[in-house]
């Protein structure tokens, strides 16, 4: 297991023990995580293991049914919160490279789930916006562009159900969004939607040094 690349917190060592002592890596996770990597450094865009057991709890525990994720990449995360769906469940994937989806389909088969999972190939922000607009989702997770993330939220919690969970990842940017002299796109962006997300009022808010960070909020 390579060290997390997502976590600037967490040694080597610390991080393999967290991961050692969490829901156990099966032979597809694994693979899954080897073919990702092996695709160089955009592979340091798949989220750490100890996030999708986190994730795969969380939808069970929440009793999730119908859930839509934002980036799917080669499809860790999407693998985990299925994983969390009862038979019946439905999980919507907003991404736009048949690449990377193209890797995620075949694991999604090979763990059975690709019964639960729906993809759209087109930019999130134009299948978010042709959804239905009420509540209907109990769980989203957010791992896109993160210049949209702000746009992104603004979409999707006006569709989740009363008590659904917004999860958003990478909102620490390596710890950057505490430097006061940090000032890249990405940075700005994260800080803004993360500002503008603790003071929306119609959700309740934590923040989890998982990772690279990852916002836990529940709608009221």
């Amino acid at each position: 297991m390579s060290p997390d690349p997502k976590s600037a917190w967490l040694t080597d060592q610390l991080h393999s023990y967290v991961v050692q002592h969490s829901m156990p890596l099966d032979p597809i996770q694994q693979r899954l995580i080897a073919e990702t990597q092996a695709l160089g450094r955009v592979g340091g865009m798949q989220i750490a293991p100890e996030q999708g057991a986190f994730m795969t709890l969380l939808t069970k525990i929440a009793g999730v049914r119908k859930a839509l994720e934002v980036g799917t990449f080669t499809g860790y995360s999407s693998l985990a919160i299925a994983r969390g769906l009862p038979d019946d469940g439905r999980l919507l994937c907003c991404d736009v490279s048949e690449e990377w989806t193209a890797i995620a389909r075949r694991y999604w088969v090979e763990a059975g789930v690709e019964h639960e999972v729906d993809v759209r190939l087109a930019p999130a922000l134009e299948t978010l916006r042709s959804l239905p607009v009420g509540p209907d989702f109990d769980l989203a997770f957010i791992d896109a562009d993160k210049r949209e993330q702000k746009s992104y939220v603004d979409e999707i919690v006006p569709r989740l159900n009363s008590g659904g969970v917004l999860l958003v990842d990478n909102v620490l940017q390596s710890g950057a969004v505490a430097d006061p002299d940090e000032h890249s796109p990405n940075v700005d962006a994260v800080r803004a939607a993360n500002s503008a997300l603790v003071a929306d009022e119609r959700v309740e808010v934590v923040v989890l040094p998982i990772a690279d960070g990852l916002t836990l909020a529940r709608k009221r």
